[in-house]
C-alpha cells in the first residue's frame, strides 16, 4: 500500500499578518481623511457667505455680500453702486403665502424714509375721507395734486416711527395694487421696498421678515 507523499506546509509568519493588517489600517485613514474632507467641503459650499452663489456690491462705504439669487442683475461686474435691486419672496402674503418684496438698496442721501413723509408731505395732502383695511392701519386717500392721483397712505398712528406705506390703483382692471415704503436702515443705507398691497396684512411682520436677511448681507 503505498501512501501519498505529504506536502509542505507553508506556515503563517507572525510579521506577514502584521504587514497586512497595517496596509488595512493605512487604507481605512486615508478613506476617513478624504471623507471628512468631502463633508467639510460641502458644508463650506452651502455656508452663507462664501463666494460661491454670492456676488459683492459696495454702497458707500459699505461692502455687501449678497445671494446671486437675490440679485436682479447678478452677471454685473461692477462693485461700486449707487443703487442694487433685489428680489426677495416671503410668507407675508394672505395666510403666509410667498410674495416677491422689490427692495432697492441705497444711499441715505439720496432718500427720505415714510415716515418723515408722513408729517411733511402726506399729511398736507390727505382727503377728508378714510378707509377701512388691515388691521392696525388707517388709510387715508390723497389729493389728486403733485402727482398723487389714485393713491392712498397707510399708516400705523401709534406710534413715534410709524410703519407708512403709500399705495397706488391698479394701472388695468384686476390688476394688483402695488405700494412703496421707504426706510433707514444701517449707516448710510436706506430700503426702498415694492410689494402687493395684500402685503399689508401682515405689516407687523414686515421687518422682522426682512432685517435678519439684510443683516446676513451686511445692510443692517
Amino acid at each position: 500500500m503505498t501512501h501519498e507523499a505529504a506536502l509542505p506546509a507553508h506556515p503563517h509568519h507572525p510579521h506577514s499578518i502584521g504587514f497586512n493588517l497595517g496596509i488595512i489600517a493605512v487604507a481605512v485613514a486615508i478613506a476617513g481623511v478624504a471623507l471628512a474632507y468631502l463633508i467639510t467641503a460641502a458644508g463650506h459650499a452651502g455656508a452663507p457667505g462664501q463666494d460661491r452663489g454670492m456676488v459683492a456690491r459696495a454702497l458707500g462705504a459699505t461692502r455687501l455680500t449678497i445671494p446671486a439669487a437675490w440679485v436682479n442683475d447678478p452677471s454685473s461686474t461692477a462693485s461700486f453702486s449707487r443703487e442694487v435691486d433685489l428680489s426677495i419672496s416671503l410668507p407675508l402674503g394672505p395666510n403666509a403665502a410667498l410674495r416677491q418684496i422689490d427692495v432697492t438698496l441705497t444711499e441715505r442721501s439720496r432718500v427720505t424714509p415714510s415716515a418723515s413723509l408722513l408729517d411733511g408731505v402726506y399729511l398736507h395732502e390727505f382727503k377728508t375721507d378714510q378707509l377701512t383695511g388691515p388691521p392696525g392701519l388707517i388709510g387715508k386717500p390723497l389729493q389728486a395734486e403733485e402727482g398723487f392721483e389714485s393713491e392712498t397712505i397707510w399708516y400705523d398712528p401709534l406710534t413715534s416711527s410709524p410703519f407708512v406705506a403709500k399705495c397706488a390703483a391698479p394701472i388695468v382692471s384686476g390688476g394688483a395694487s402695488r405700494c412703496l415704503r421707504t426706510v433707514y436702515l444701517g449707516p448710510g443705507l436706506a430700503a426702498i421696498y415694492s410689494f402687493d398691497s395684500d402685503v399689508l396684512g401682515n405689516w407687523r411682520k414686515f421687518d422682522a421678515e426682512m432685517h435678519p436677511l439684510l443683516s446676513r448681507i451686511g445692510a443692517l
